[in-house]
């Protein structure tokens, strides 16, 4: 079905693996064009409930972008490709109803970083690296990153990573709350499946405003809080809602159907 991922649907989670190993998992428009139709399968499939973005090999999530396809750009065609990656991929992760985490084995470098950060929450590996080298180009990040990074470690460390270029390990990751959890590679996909059977339990229409929500806060919306008190009282329509009260005062497990 796809040329450049590997899909596995199993217990209700999807897990995407960029299948590029000889490249380093590096993200060309073929894989774009990809991840792009999996997250419409994502949004569309009833079966699935959350989904794991990951990368073949031990080496490498994603090295970054296939700098090749570059050299022949102008002006005009660098805001393109950025903007083809960012509506048809990156702001498509983000703003999935489902949730979609980011297991991230070894190298996650310009454009994977921003893969990585586009996800909801991301898992790393103890050999993860994480950076945004786009300066030694002469370029900046294009998928999100100069917003993505500052949102989650703050203007200072971000600034600071992106003009130097440097890499930071995995401990540092999550120090900066890049990364919520460390783990040996032998463990991450297990954990991150753990993870995302944990959240399958809880009411689905709940979790696709708790994703809205949050990105609002993200984003700085001035909006935010009216939508957060809309999103509230939506959830009073819904029969998740009926049932988690329900179950809460016949002390039982909540059995939510997502409507």
């Amino acid at each position: 079905m796809y040329q450049t991922l590997v899909t596995d649907l199993q217990d209700g989670t999807l897990v995407i693996t960029i299948n590029r190993p000889d490249k380093l998992n590096a993200l060309n428009k073929d894989v774009i064009e990809e991840l792009g139709k999996v997250m419409d399968e994502v949004y569309t499939n009833a079966e699935i409930k959350t989904a794991i973005l990951t990368g073949a090999g031990e080496k490498a999530f994603v090295a970054g972008a296939d700098i090749s396809e570059f050299t022949a750009l102008d002006e005009d065609g660098g805001a393109e490709l950025a903007r083809r990656g960012q509506q048809g991929v990156f702001d498509k992760i983000e703003n999935s109803p489902k949730p979609v985490i980011a297991a991230v084995n070894g190298f996650s470098l310009g454009g994977g970083c921003e893969l990585a950060m586009s996800c909801h929450f991301r898992l790393a590996s103890e050999n993860a690296k994480f950076g945004q080298p786009e300066v030694n180009l002469g370029l900046i990040p294009g998928y999100g990153g100069t917003q993505r990074l500052t949102q989650l470690i703050g203007k200072g460390k971000a600034m600071e990573l992106m003009m130097t270029a440097d890499m930071i390990g995995a401990d540092e990751a999550k120090a900066l709350g890049l990364v919520n959890h460390v783990v040996p590679q032998a463990e991450l996909l297990a954990k991150t499946k753990e993870i995302a059977q944990k959240i399958h339990t809880k009411a689905p229409v709940a979790i696709a405003k708790v994703i809205a929500c949050v990105n609002d806060a993200a984003k700085g919306a001035a909006d935010g809080f009216a939508n957060e008190i809309k999103r509230f009282g939506e959830c009073f329509a819904t029969e998740d809602m009926r049932e988690g009260t329900a179950a809460f005062m016949e002390k039982r497990k909540a059995i939510f159907k997502g409507k």
